[in-house]
């Protein structure tokens, strides 16, 4: 086996011409570990974050990329779940566990699931990261149930469309915002109503639901307070001031600030759901790691972009 690969890698922050394609040395499996050969890696809003700020990872060189499927090339020490040659697709630990953009990536073990046999990889590269945030949020921390009624802003985004799947999966009722030339798609994956945020004031037009899910920066958060019923549970992905749970409490609603994790149940639940028909990825578009981020940085992709390492 060769001892290097490709990879997408930066050496300083900034926009996306920083990128380049390099050979590096290929990585071992550790500890509890696999060594997967990644066929596709999706990207998220927080791939071009890091790669123009330093956020979490501090200073370049490094290579992004949370998303991967891909095969089994090796395993570590003490890994029971999977043999070279297994399929599988997961999500990298965030935020330090990042480099799914490349030919080969080390990950945990328990980062990844055995893929679906009725998706292809580019279509189970695309859902790791956003598909476990939606599950995260909606599953674990708000605890959605059936009959219940949840917003979700940027139905139609990375995180959005997908959680707009899961929700109904689970029973909901789901409310999505989103600009109106996307209100057909979001509603082939099975959103009850679409607002169109151009044109309406959603803060105004909903009211009565049980859950909130936001990944929209400004006052989204703040104005969504409103919509909730009293019990209800606002979820955001991003960070709000201190005024939001203060206000929250005024009205008997409930606050929450998540960070995804990687996840082997979650990813267990995912894939599952995507045997049973019940969730798919739409796939924006397929381009090189340059031009990906800069359509991702237009804020205007439906459904996910994707990088083939193959």
């Amino acid at each position: 086996m060769t001892t290097t690969m490709r990879a997408i890698r930066q050496e300083v922050l900034g926009g996306p011409e920083v990128l380049t394609e390099v050979d590096i040395e290929r990585p071992e499996p550790g500890l509890s570990q696999l060594l997967v050969r990644v066929h596709a890696a999706g990207l998220n809003p927080t791939d071009w974050g890091h790669r123009a700020f330093p956020i979490f990872l501090g200073p370049p060189p490094f290579t992004l990329g949370w998303d991967v499927s891909g095969v089994v090339e090796a395993v570590g020490f003490g890994v029971t779940l999977f043999k070279p040659g297994d399929e599988v697709f997961g999500m990298l630990p965030y935020p330090h566990g990042a480099g799914s953009h490349a030919e080969y990536v080390a990950g945990p073990a328990r980062a990844f699931a055995h893929k679906p046999r009725n998706t292809g990889h580019v279509q189970a590269g695309a859902l790791p990261l956003a598909a476990l945030t939606a599950w995260q949020a909606l599953n674990d921390t708000a605890q959605l149930a059936d009959g219940q009624r949840v917003l979700i802003h940027a139905a139609a985004g990375g995180v959005g469309h997908l959680a707009v799947q899961i929700a109904k999966a689970r029973g909901a009722y789901v409310i999505g915002t989103a600009s109106a030339g996307h209100h057909d798609l979001v509603r082939d994956l099975g959103a009850d109503e679409m607002i169109d945020y151009h044109t309406t004031d959603f803060a105004t037009a909903v009211s009565d639901v049980d859950v909130v899910l936001n990944s929209i920066t400004g006052d989204y958060s703040a104005r969504s307070l409103c919509t909730l019923r009293p019990g209800g549970v606002l979820v955001s992905l991003l960070p709000f001031g201190s005024e939001v749970p203060a206000e929250a409490a005024k009205l008997g609603v409930r606050t929450e600030l998540m960070l995804v994790e990687h996840d082997h149940a979650g990813m267990t639940e995912i894939a599952g759901l995507v045997t049973q028909g019940k969730l798919r990825p739409v796939i924006a578009a397929m381009a090189e790691a340059a031009k990906a981020h800069e359509l991702g940085e237009t804020r205007h992709v439906a459904g996910k972009l994707v990088l083939t390492m193959m």
